[in-house]
């Protein structure tokens, strides 16, 4: 019996841990746990590196995939037709900080929606031309739905449903049913259905909205247009490596979309009234910060008069709090209405 006990125990016990003498880099231990950042962003990394460096004449601005933190890590692409710049996001669980990692697990307890995962965001500036239209449309699975419009102001636009080309666990958001018509496409579809990619796909979005709430209209020249991809990072990159090289014929796609006139008519509404309601929030956050100001100037020459008088000898206040009453008196006569 001791002797089966033992082999049982001989299988669960992990070899122990080599060094390689070769690696130098940044590692964190817990027992007989190893993270090396190095080695795990360069895993990630690879699988998309051939393609970046296909679409792009600058797949990496600094040369490498740059590292933020402990746990984020990003690159920048530029040079392509239609594309401004690509940001790869990658945004990975905290398994640097073993108090933040066990506060993300309690929390799960607690909130049931609450699911920590290590994600990759792609997100494709556009070039100025390279969508004519200005309209916010997703693709987002279900189990997204519940949070995603608190997360993204943009994706408030729209309204969700069904759509019967794709697969039941994705619905579609999008501010009117012309935009989808002309946006899902049969390649998009096809790489939308690739049952590799549905356990790990969140969301795919294109947006001529800000995803926070702006303070006011934003100027033409500040205005952008992106899509964006997010994903749970992938087991296995390659896995999700299809849906990323089919985003860039949808991107040059763009410009082709028709939309009916009656639908560019509403959108242009929408935008029109959103700037109007834009501008009377900051209006009216303005003018009460104004008075905020006011009163606060206000509460600080009472309070330096009040300490000015509190240094005088007793007859000098009674003085002044007689003087004050006076004047007080005076004011409150004048508001009078003589009939």
């Amino acid at each position: 019996m001791a002797s089966f006990l033992q082999r049982i125990l001989q299988a669960l016990t992990p070899p122990p841990h080599i060094n390689p003498p070769e690696y130098d880099g940044l590692q964190f231990k817990w027992g007989i746990f190893v993270f090396r950042p190095a080695l795990f962003q360069l895993e990630l990394f690879n699988a998309y590196l051939p393609l970046l460096e296909k679409q792009f004449s600058k797949p990496l601005g600094n040369g490498r995939l740059t590292q933020d933190g402990y746990s984020d890590f990003y690159t920048f692409s530029t040079g392509r037709r239609n594309v401004a710049s690509l940001h790869m996001v990658y945004t990975l669980k905290p398994r640097h900080d073993f108090f933040q990692y066990l506060y993300q697990f309690a929390w799960t307890l607690i909130d049931l929606h609450y699911r920590p995962k290590d994600d990759l965001t792609l997100d494709f500036k556009l070039a100025p031309g390279a969508l004519a239209h200005d309209f916010v449309w997703a693709v987002v699975a279900k189990d997204e739905l519940l949070s995603i419009k608190q997360d993204r102001w943009d994706l408030t636009f729209t309204k969700t449903s069904e759509n019967p080309a794709l697969p039941p666990s994705l619905s579609v958001m999008s501010e009117f049913a012309d935009v989808t018509d002309n946006l899902l496409k049969p390649a998009l579809v096809t790489a939308l259905k690739n049952p590799k990619v549905l356990p790990y796909f969140r969301s795919l979005s294109v947006t001529d909205q800000p995803r926070q709430r702006p303070e006011g209209p934003l100027p033409p020249n500040k205005r952008q247009k992106h899509v964006v991809l997010d994903l749970t990072l992938p087991s296995h990159a390659e896995d999700a490596a299809d849906l990323v090289a089919v985003l860039f014929p949808f991107i040059d796609s763009l410009n082709a979309i028709n939309l009916r006139p009656d639908t560019k008519t509403k959108l242009k509404k929408v935008r029109d009234e959103l700037d109007k309601s834009l501008k009377a929030d900051a209006e009216k956050e303005k003018k009460e910060e104004e008075q905020q100001a006011a009163e606060d100037r206000k509460a600080a020459k009472r309070r330096l008069e009040k300490e000015k008088i509190g240094k005088l000898p007793a007859a000098e206040q009674q003085k002044y709090l007689e003087k004050e009453r006076k004047r007080l008196l005076r004011k409150s006569q004048g508001k009078v209405v003589r009939k």
